[in-house]
């Protein structure tokens, strides 16, 4: 899992973010990290992402959803996904509810 980590000073948000800020372009850096060190290729990757941030990761995987996204990314990405939940990625990829009970 990677994320923005909040920093805490007395029980309380400060605001700041610790280490380094996972951002648009981080996202898409730690995609191809993980593909390289899984042995799969950007084009076996499925990315899902609903903000303007995860555009960079998108555009890069091999299949690219916008999962209940803002109007921006839903017209970037390969294929949108608003009416149903992250069990609707699997229909897109072919699946049958046989497949998945």
């Amino acid at each position: 899992m990677h994320a923005n980590q909040l920093e805490f000073e007395h029980d309380r948000i400060t605001g700041r973010v610790i280490g380094e800020v996972v951002d648009g372009q981080r996202k898409a850096e730690l995609l191809r990290e993980i593909a390289d060190r899984e042995g799969i290729s950007l084009e076996q990757v499925i990315a899902v992402g609903d903000g303007a941030n995860d555009l960079p990761m998108l555009s890069i995987a091999g299949l690219g959803i916008a999962f209940r996204a803002k109007p921006i990314v839903k017209q970037s990405a390969q294929h949108s996904i608003s009416n149903l939940g992250l069990d609707g990625i699997l229909y897109l990829l072919g699946f049958t509810d046989a497949d998945i009970l």
